[in-house]
């Protein structure tokens, strides 16, 4: 196996379109931010990652592992590049005690994934000495972890019969409803979903726990996703749930109140915000906002944004509360206080005239700079 290391590289989202960009941004931009990134590679088993760290102000980097059949490599850098990014500042609205950080592994995961794969890249987390914790992201599943555990104790979302708590979605698609509930609160004055209709982009790990919970709360729903398989478990369970045949449609749906966007990112562009009906975007995907100057299209147009990073964080507030011995009740009262901090977002944005993106940037930039040592 080798590693390389390479620090502090661009805190902003950026487009990386080669290695020797990347090494320029790293020692000769002003834009600064990441403190570490690791590109590991073992070729008997072909795993090939990247593990981006943000920042360790709050404490040890924590976030996901993304297996994903990126198109290149350096695709897969500035994916992990601002996916660590957005982890420290989730980490930061929700209050933990935890840096931001994120890994990718490079490939198709029906493919390629193996134990030895597995095993190879819990080395890597483990010679960080736990700068790093992860967990589970797209492509990877609490069994995954479960491998990467034995190669590192700096493996969260494991299953419950190793130690762990299991699935984190249950409490992310919570905290993704705490903050549907807050935007209406502000929106409309009451935060009852009852009679709004709500569309979701992506009825998957998140996804179809977050339709529980709307139908529980008499929303009405329309669902869509590239898995046929996942819009007929929804079907099957719940008839009156209402299905079309593709995000583009699901944006353009008529009378929408809400749009949850809950796949991968980018959801939010200059192709769609001037076609969306909802007048409210809240939903599970990291990274929503395609490039910067989004969100002040979506306030231009009276659409209110409910930050991704600070609704989504119900699965890491499950996975760190995994290092210090796993209880699912005090996780899910840290996780309903998503609704609170959504509208302290929402509040600050209005008091300062600025989109709920910007105003939830510097609350956690704050939060941030308060904690680094002078």
């Amino acid at each position: 196996m080798g590693v390389t290391t390479v620090t502090d590289l661009p805190g902003a989202p950026v487009r990386v379109p080669d290695v020797p960009g990347v090494l320029h941004t790293l020692f000769r931009s002003d834009q600064g931010g990441h403190e570490q990134v690791v590109l590991c590679q073992d070729r008997a088993s072909g795993l090939k990652a990247v593990i981006a760290i943000h920042s360790t102000a709050l404490g040890p980097a924590l976030g996901g592992t993304r297996f994903y059949p990126y198109a290149s490599e350096e695709e897969a850098v500035t994916d992990a590049l601002n996916l660590a990014r957005g982890m420290s500042y989730k980490n930061a609205m929700a209050g933990l005690d935890h840096g931001g950080g994120k890994a990718v592994i490079i490939g198709d995961p029906e493919s390629l994934k193996s134990d030895e794969l597995l095993l190879a890249y819990g080395r890597f987390v483990d010679s960080l000495g736990g700068r790093y914790v992860t967990a589970c992201d797209v492509g990877t599943y609490v069994a995954d972890m479960d491998v990467v555990a034995r190669a590192t104790r700096w493996a969260t979302g494991r299953s419950p019969e190793n130690g762990g708590a299991g699935d984190s979605s249950v409490l992310t698609a919570f905290g993704v409803f705490q903050g549907m509930r807050a935007s209406a609160r502000h929106l409309w004055g009451t935060d009852s979903l009852q009679g709004r209709r709500v569309g979701i982009a992506g009825v998957g790990k998140v996804g179809h726990h977050l339709v529980e919970h709307l139908i529980q709360d008499g929303a009405e729903v329309v669902i869509t996703d590239v898995r046929p398989e996942s819009v007929r478990r929804i079907l099957d369970r719940h008839p009156q749930v209402t299905a079309v045949a593709d995000t583009a449609a699901l944006i353009r749906t008529e009378g929408l109140d809400v749009y949850a966007p809950c796949a991968l990112g980018g959801a939010l562009s200059d192709a769609t915000v001037p076609v969306l009906t909802a007048k409210v975007v809240c939903g599970a995907a990291n990274n929503q906002l395609d490039h910067p100057g989004v969100e002040k299209d979506l306030a231009d147009r009276g659409i209110l944004y409910a930050p991704d990073y600070v609704v989504n964080a119900g699965g890491v507030i499950q996975v760190a509360d995994e290092l210090h011995g796993f209880d699912f009740d005090r996780c899910k009262a840290k996780a309903a206080r998503i609704y609170d901090t959504t509208l302290e977002i929402f509040a600050r944005a209005n008091g300062d005239g600025i989109p709920p993106a910007a105003a939830a940037d510097r609350i956690a930039e704050q939060r941030m700079a308060e904690a680094r040592p002078a």
